[in-house]
């Protein structure tokens, strides 16, 4: 089955439309849920810049631990002027892609200031292998704060080899990596001079049902009607899914690749969440100034599918969306929609490096259970979804990683304790956040100090200032693009 869990970037769950978002966001360099189908990074998008790999330890916090590994990573030199800075992008819970080496605002940055640009791979994603495998004994291995450490070192020792330790450096992510650049501030800053935080969620939390909330609200900036129809055709589909006498006809409505099955609680929330992704990711990526287009050229976003919940040519808001499904999964060339908790438990359990949930599914799951949470639960009255309420997602833990409902609260809360969360407390770190991103939610979007700015886009999504310009953008984005390059001019000058 196709793994989603790069698509809703910090994402945990699965849903159908991280496929699609996928199919994309694989090729433009995304880390997100979902986020890597495969492309061949170096004959498609930047073969220019090849793959280099440096050496690091396992544990950096166990002096005691000698074992070391590879770890992959891209450089830019083109636009490097002597005594210029030095630009990290940081890689999150997926594959680094070169193509980020070519293009991204980032880069129009480097180029107006003369950087040097490096691109580090996250430990236990893409190719950076620590261990022999993805057991829940060798994932012990795998956190935020390791990523760190990793990145402390790779900084020390790329500025002692290339003579750029009296460089400034400026950290670089979007999403996850995004947190991590600001942490990267927070924790090392007599390593790293500034950091661009990109829609960053920066309080963990083990329940996060704002999530949809924003959802909703997203939706009804389109159509006011638009979360009431999608509502009210999830309510039908939870009615229908009580009696197995339906499930031949939800299995036709739906195109799933086989009978549906719904034996367990979890069956069903799977089933339910899975069709729920495709508004989520929807939303999320709104507008995505990738150009983000299916397989057939059609651009998906929330304007697309509150126009097929509102057509009633189709018939009740039921059969509009499963119309919305199908719409889908025709733009994306997709022949049927797995929708199979029990797929889904075998692959997720599978450790091997070569295991379909080996591209970044098993390892993020492991850290949103040990770090993070970031749970999108339907555990909320102000959202258009019903059926995958946090039980759903915390058991998931325990049946992939043996993790207690316990062990995850405590872990959430050491997170918080140990970065700060919403009260994080550093200097030189702009946090820029889209209003129609769900993520908006956990971020920053109000200046903490002078030194600590926010950028809140009104009506832009997930990431979308880290994007190559276009015609296109709101008025609101390009002038969010200058304010953070003018901000890290100010920064640089310090």
């Amino acid at each position: 089955m196709a793994f989603l869990w790069c698509c809703r970037s910090l994402l945990c769950s699965v849903t159908l439309f991280s496929v699609f978002v996928c199919l994309v966001a694989v090729a433009e360099g995304k880390h997100f849920k979902g986020f890597h189908v495969v492309h061949d990074e170096h004959t498609e998008h930047g073969g220019a810049f090849e793959e280099q790999w440096f050496t690091q330890k396992l544990d950096h916090f166990n002096g005691a631990d000698s074992r070391e590994w590879k770890q992959r990573y891209f450089v830019n030199e083109s636009f490097y002027r002597a005594g210029g800075p030095v630009f990290v992008m940081i890689g999150g819970e997926g594959p680094a892609n070169p193509a980020w080496m070519q293009s991204g605002t980032w880069l129009t940055y480097a180029e107006k200031v003369g950087a040097l640009c490096l691109m580090l791979e996250h430990r236990f994603y893409g190719k950076s292998h620590p261990t022999v495998d993805l057991s829940t004994d060798n994932l012990r291995f795998l956190s935020s704060r390791q990523a760190l450490a990793d990145l402390a070192h790779f900084r020390t020792n790329m500025a002692d080899t290339r003579g750029l330790t009296n460089s400034r450096w400026v950290a670089f992510g979007g999403s996850y990596p995004g947190s991590l650049a600001a942490w990267f501030r927070l924790k090392y800053p007599h390593l790293v001079h500034a950091s661009v935080a990109t829609s960053a969620p920066v309080h963990a939390t083990v329940n996060f049902p704002e999530y949809l909330e924003v959802v909703w609200r997203s939706l009804a900036s389109e159509d006011t009607q638009c979360p009431l129809l999608v509502k009210k055709a999830s309510d039908t589909l939870v009615e229908r899914l009580k009696d197995p006498k339906t499930y031949e006809n939800i299995t036709k409505d739906f195109n799933l690749c086989s009978k549906l099955q719904i034996q367990t609680e979890a069956d069903s929330a799977y089933f339910l969440e899975t069709l729920a992704g495709s508004f989520m990711d929807v939303v999320q990526y709104n507008e995505d100034n990738r150009g983000f287009e299916g397989v057939k050229g059609t651009n998906i976003t929330i304007q697309v599918l509150c126009a097929v919940m509102a057509d009633t040519s189709l018939g009740e808001p039921y059969a509009r969306y499963a119309a919305v499904s199908r719409l889908m999964m025709d733009t994306f060339s997709m022949k049927c929609l797995d929708a199979s908790f029990t797929s889904y438990l075998r692959d997720m359990t599978n450790t091997s490096w070569e295991g379909p949930a080996a591209g970044g599914g098993r390892q993020w799951v492991y850290q949103t259970c040990t770090e993070f949470g970031f749970y999108q639960s339907t555990d909320s009255p102000n959202q258009p979804f019903t059926g995958f309420p946090l039980v759903y997602h915390v058991k998931q833990c325990a049946d992939f990683f043996n993790v207690s409902s316990e062990e995850l609260a405590e872990a959430v809360a050491q997170t918080n304790e140990y970065y700060g969360g919403y009260s994080i407390r550093s200097s030189r770190i702009v946090f820029p956040n889209g209003s129609i991103d769900p993520w908006h939610a956990l971020g920053i979007t109000l200046d903490i100090s002078t030194d600590l700015p926010a950028v809140f886009i009104k009506g832009t999504a997930h990431c979308a200032n880290m994007y190559p310009a276009r015609s296109e953008d709101l008025p609101q984005l390009v002038m969010a693009r200058d304010h953070v390059f003018l901000v890290l001019q100010q920064w640089l000058k310090q």
